[in-house]
């Protein structure tokens, strides 16, 4: 199916295309410009008022985490992780991660997500549900070790992630990615993430980690092995795969050149950062020194929500109020950011961007409500002044998925209900454990 996009304003990283065509041909684009293509097509629309730009990319989240959102709200991270966060996570079941996952598709969509990378339990649930949905996913199961003398061999959390990249990698599609995942290194002994690591690269697989999220992960790690996290994690052979790094609010000028030289991505999650009060990530260091910057939401109980504009607005707010330079993180940075350097981390090369030969991953922004106007900086409107709310539609591989208040594949009033239902189950389960101890 052949499908012209016209009179759209349209982003692209060397300026604003106004009153052009994109052409799109089954899943992939095929044509972008000022001129409309000769030739019939099956489907025309008229994008006058609106601008098509690359969907985001939501590069770190745990999706059924919407179900814990506000729990533990106003607590440092270790506390709020020990404490609030995995003891209800340890009460979660199947149907728990369904209908967590559901809800957060819902709220991904409407905002113009096409795109993310989860880290989470009962990853064959989440997986149900991407391939149903849609969307593209590069998902995973944390390995964890707190036993400091488990061998890698016994860890069953290990064994997990094996057996669900067997199951579902290149699923729906090729939409579904099964990456490696180490959950951090204050959740794992040294036995069991060289392991982990070395599955890695006898499969080419991509990994998804955890670090230097805190102060005090930082300086615990340098008093337990006498090395920063990022030293440790290169050390056991993390780095010698792919790998996409959540966080890395603490990284030294060391571990930034280390990361730059193995190719590491960084996830930075704004929003989740100030809440849990773990500091401000250096992301103009990270930028001038060259190495991939994405942007992620965290999961919900850390942000509150999934809405990737606002992590998109303070992302250089942060950095320009941290650093008292406001020429710092500028908004063409900050939106490639959002989606090309997202998809990088995820592993794709031909995702992120409005260009003949890419995925046809794009979303429409109502360019018409008040906050947007005037027009005299688009792309400072983007990051400053853009909202979840002005999402017009999100299609990926060339499909709609949300058009105007309205899903495709995703039911919302049911998805609503269970995640209400679910969420004060799982909560009293939790609360009545607490209770008999």
């Amino acid at each position: 199916m052949t499908t012209l996009l016209k009179n759209a304003w349209i982003y692209t990283p060397q300026g604003v295309i106004e009153g052009g065509c994109v052409v799109i041909d089954g899943a992939v684009i095929v044509s972008v410009g000022t001129e409309r293509p000769e030739g019939r097509f099956d489907c025309e629309k008229d994008m006058s008022g609106k601008l098509l730009l690359p969907g985001l990319v939501n590069a770190h989240t745990h999706a059924a985490m919407t179900l814990l959102r506000g729990v533990g709200t106003d607590l440092p991270l270790q506390k709020w992780l020990f404490d609030s966060v995995f003891p209800v996570e340890g009460r979660m079941t199947a149907e728990d991660i369904r209908a967590g996952t559901a809800l957060a598709l819902l709220e991904m969509l409407a905002c113009g997500t096409t795109s993310f990378s989860d880290m989470y339990f009962f990853p064959w649930e989440a997986a149900e549900l991407v391939e149903q949905c849609g969307i593209k996913a590069n998902l995973c199961y944390p390995v964890q070790a707190f036993d400091p003398a488990e061998p890698y061999e016994k860890n069953e959390s290990a064994r997990k992630l094996e057996r669900f990249y067997k199951d579902w990698h290149n699923a729906a599609e090729g939409r579904i990615r099964v990456d490696g995942c180490l959950h951090a290194e204050y959740t794992c002994n040294p036995h069991v993430a060289a392991g982990t690591a070395a599955w890695c690269r006898q499969n080419g697989v991509r990994m998804h980690i955890h670090l230097s999220e805190t102060k005090s992960e930082h300086d615990t790690c340098i008093e337990k092995y006498g090395k920063t996290p990022a030293a440790w994690m290169n050390d056991l052979g993390v780095f010698d795969v792919p790998c996409a790094a959540a966080h890395c609010v603490w990284v030294t000028a060391e571990d930034r050149a280390l990361l730059r030289e193995k190719n590491v991505s960084v996830i930075h999650n704004p929003t989740s950062n100030m809440k849990l009060g773990s500091g401000f990530a250096p992301v103009p260091e990270l930028l001038a020194e060259g190495i991939n910057v994405a942007l992620g939401t965290d999961g919900a109980a850390s942000n509150n929500n999934l809405n990737l504009w606002e992590e998109i607005k303070l992302m250089p707010m942060l950095q320009k109020g941290n650093t008292l330079d406001p020429t710092v993180v500028s908004p063409a940075q900050t939106i490639a950011a959002a989606t090309s350097a997202g998809a990088k981390a995820m592993g794709y090369e031909d995702l992120g961007l409005l260009k003949p030969g890419y995925l046809a991953d794009l979303i429409l922004l109502d360019l018409s409500g008040a906050h947007m106007c005037p027009c005299n900086d688009l792309e400072s409107n983007l990051v400053y002044s853009a909202q979840g709310s002005d999402v017009a539609l999100t299609m990926v591989n060339g499909k709609v998925l949300y058009r105007d208040g309205e899903y495709t594949t995703l039911d919302p009033r049911l998805v609503l209900e269970r995640a209400k239902k679910q969420a004060e189950a799982l909560l009293d389960r939790a609360a009545r454990a607490a209770t008999a101890k």
